[in-house]
């Protein structure tokens, strides 16, 4: 039954829609009719979209023309040949506060000045131009200071090198080759010391002879000796055979040199403990000082042939030390005194200086062999001179003060090293006990280390037993 009621009113639905079409004329628009129903949907979009302008394609056929117009929704069917015209457009957003202008030849050309430190001119190097000046200036102060040392060391050779020949046999050996060979020239052990060792001479082991220049390689050393002026030195360290000679210390040279010395070697300030004295009591020049242990020694040195030497050359002459206990300086210790007296050697000690004050010349170098020959001369004094019976004991008295003073000094030290030591080996025999592995072998040697404990407490008490004894 409802498929009865639902069929008749299908064809009327249909009956319906076929009136409709025929309404239609067949030279109604096609646009029309889609603008017409799609009507109804205008009012309900809020932006409507724009219809692009429709393109007009006309063609020629027979002087007959016709008029075809083509929707937007049918450019899909156009012939792909047609080139599409989007690809040529642009979005004007894109290009947003562009704008074109073309250039004026007309308008004024602004010209800005440079900064001054921007400029390339000579001025703006002037660190550079002081960096390179000051650095070719030490360089040819150095290759100047160098062959000027050079020079004078060779003039001061050249000038002794006959003397010391004829004293000595070796003269000039650099210790390079095991056997013992003269070169005849001095070592250079930089660009401002020159070493000479000489030897095969009677009554001494050898000499050496050190001449120190100033350092006119170094421009700054230069330049602060133009604010206090110094003058080059030549040093001799003669050193002598123990039996050539005698127990005593003696110096001689200018006052500012003894005072230095006196608190800086060893031997001076413990057996010249007197302050410098003057020279003047055996016809020396004021600017020289004496320092002596026993007057015997300063009678004995200071004869007419020695002082006549010290007072012709006293601007040159800065110290002479002669000693049988030289140590060099003080050796100065943290931790403090060390615990044995340093060893000693019977040494000649001389220091020249050379005349100039900085500005010397050739023959300031050979002004300088005078001194060389009081040098040889002293070597033969100090060998022929001895001390009488009295002077000998005396001397021999500071040296039992001097080595009892200094036991005194270093006894708490000692005693500090000797109880480190007992404990050292204590710890070292107590290691041994633990390490043995074997248990009675181990008591065994506890045992036998606490005997040898007993025994010597028992030592103890009978030495003090014994102290009591005698001093009742």
């Amino acid at each position: 039954m409802r498929s009865l009621f639902l069929f008749p009113l299908l064809v009327l639905l249909l009956s319906g829609a076929s009136a409709r079409f025929d309404d239609f004329d067949e030279g109604d628009d096609l646009v029309e009719f889609d603008d017409n129903d799609f009507a109804e949907f205008e009012d309900v979009s809020e932006d409507p979209p724009t219809e692009p302008p429709a393109r007009t394609v006309t063609t020629e056929d027979d002087e007959d023309e016709a008029t075809v117009e083509v929707e937007d929704n049918q450019e899909d069917f156009e012939d792909s040949e047609t080139p599409d015209e989007d690809i040529y457009k642009y979005d004007a957003e894109e290009f947003e506060g562009f704008e074109k202008s073309n250039p004026s030849f007309n308008d004024p050309i602004n010209i800005l000045t440079v900064p001054s430190h921007l400029q390339n001119t000579w001025e703006s190097y002037y660190m550079e131009i002081l960096m390179v000046t000051g650095l070719l200036a030490y360089i040819m102060n150095y290759i100047i200071g160098k062959n000027k040392n050079s020079r004078l060391a060779q003039a001061w050779y050249n000038s002794h090198k006959e003397l010391l020949e004829s004293n000595f046999a070796l003269v000039g050996d650099d210790g390079t080759s095991k056997e013992a060979l003269s070169t005849g020239k001095l070592n250079q052990e930089n660009e401002h010391i020159y070493n000479l060792w000489c030897s095969g001479r009677v009554c001494c082991e050898g000499m050496l002879l050190q001449l120190k220049f100033l350092k006119r390689q170094d421009l700054l050393n230069v330049l602060a000796r133009m604010m206090k002026p110094a003058c080059d030195q030549v040093q001799i360290k003669v050193t002598l055979n123990d039996e050539d000679m005698d127990t005593f210390v003696f110096a001689v040279g200018t006052k500012k040199a003894m005072a230095r010395m006196q608190k800086e070697m060893q031997d001076l300030s413990e057996f010249c403990s007197d302050k410098p004295k003057s020279g003047a009591k055996y016809g020396l020049p004021e600017s020289l000082a004496i320092l002596s242990e026993l007057g015997e020694a300063t009678e004995g040195v200071m004869d007419n042939k020695m002082v006549h030497f010290l007072t012709n050359h006293a601007d040159k002459i800065e110290s002479i030390h002669f000693s049988d206990q030289f140590s060099g300086p003080k050796i100065m210790q943290e931790e403090g005194q060390p615990l044995k007296l340093p060893e000693t050697k019977k040494t000649l000690l001389f220091t020249f200086n050379v005349p100039g004050m900085g500005n010397t010349s050739p023959k300031d170098m050979e002004a300088l062999l005078p001194l060389m020959n009081m040098v040889i001369f002293s070597i033969d004094k100090v060998k022929k001179l001895h001390l009488n019976r009295e002077g000998k004991q005396k001397a021999e008295k500071n040296r039992a003060r001097v080595e009892e003073n200094f036991l005194k000094q270093t006894h708490g030290q000692r005693q500090e090293a000797a109880q480190s030591r007992r404990e050292e080996k204590k710890r070292a025999e107590k290691e041994r006990i633990m390490s043995e592995e074997d248990p009675e072998r181990q008591r065994r040697l506890e045992e036998a280390a606490q005997r040898r404990e007993q025994k010597k407490i028992e030592k103890k008490q009978m030495k003090m037993k014994q102290i009591k004894v005698k001093a009742m």
